[in-house]
């Protein structure tokens, strides 16, 4: 049976679960019980981890993916179970490490691909960027998905352009990549079709843009005022928010359609915004 090993399976890891075949056993850790009974009423094996022995489902696996982050000492899945997992390398078909676009650095605006360096101007990326080279020393059949901005259901800006939270910070030159969930969760499926262990794949639409763009196309959609701008040097943002902007770069998917002949289902914000608005009115 193809088993799906899945640590820190959250958002993403659950949209791939959603989609793969139904004689797949997915086993997926997480840290709370509350969300342990949400992913087995979603068909998913929880374990809670660290705590669970997890040497049977490291035994039943075919299948690995890591969506946990690392953290300052290092990555959390290596530090506890990293000879366990070298010991079985031959025993998995495919495994794959969710990391992020923050790993390319600064690029002025500039595009980037697969083979751009990694030079990450943030704590954030260069521990990304430590934890790629860390899981490629264990000879896995491993996969890097380097995704940019995630949204989806659940996780679109209308709730904050309803509420008056929503702000449109200007910076300028600055864009940012984006995807929608549903197609990070194609994009491992197809990946996982056609396994080419030590490749690493840009995870975004084709539309990088200016973030205040989308959330002034929010408001259209709403039909609401657009948040007013506010100029990135002097606006009060927390470090953490003000750190999202040292990085603006145009990251290139073009590896995803060509080698592994992804179609994206939204290929820029417009469509994934109103995909969503779409949804949040059927569900109400």
């Amino acid at each position: 049976m193809k088993t799906l090993l899945s640590f820190g399976h959250g958002y993403s890891a659950q949209a791939l679960a959603r989609i793969l075949p139904r004689d797949w056993r997915v086993i997926g850790t997480t840290r709370s019980e509350d969300k342990a009974a949400a992913l087995l009423a979603a068909g998913t094996e929880p374990r809670i981890w660290p705590g669970a022995d997890l040497t049977p489902a490291l035994d039943a696996a075919t299948h690995l993916l890591i969506s946990a982050a690392p953290d300052a000492d290092g990555d959390p899945v290596l530090r506890e179970l990293r000879s366990e997992i070298a010991a079985r390398a031959g025993q998995f078909e495919w495994v794959g490490y969710l990391s992020t676009t923050g790993v390319y650095g600064d690029h002025n605006g500039a595009w980037v691909d697969e083979t751009a360096p990694l030079t990450p101007a943030t704590a954030r990326g260069q521990a990304r960027v430590r934890a790629e080279a860390d899981w490629a020393t264990l000879g896995l059949p491993l996969h890097i998905f380097r995704l940019a901005g995630i949204y989806g259901p659940g996780r679109g800006p209308f709730a904050k352009v309803r509420n008056g939270t929503a702000r449109r910070i200007i910076k300028p030159g600055q864009v940012f990549s984006r995807t929608h969930v549903d197609d990070i969760a194609q994009v491992l499926l197809a990946s996982i079709n056609q396994p080419n262990p030590g490749r690493a794949y840009n995870v975004c639409d084709d539309d990088p843009a200016p973030p205040e763009d989308v959330i002034g196309h929010a408001a259209q959609l709403l039909g609401l005022p657009i948040p007013p701008a506010e100029d990135f040097d002097t606006a009060e943002m927390t470090p953490m928010a003000r750190s999202f902007y040292a990085e603006s770069k145009k990251v290139s998917n073009e590896r995803i359609k060509s080698e592994l002949g992804v179609v994206l289902k939204y290929p820029d914000y417009r469509a994934g915004l109103s995909a969503l608005l779409a949804l949040e009115e059927r569900d109400e």
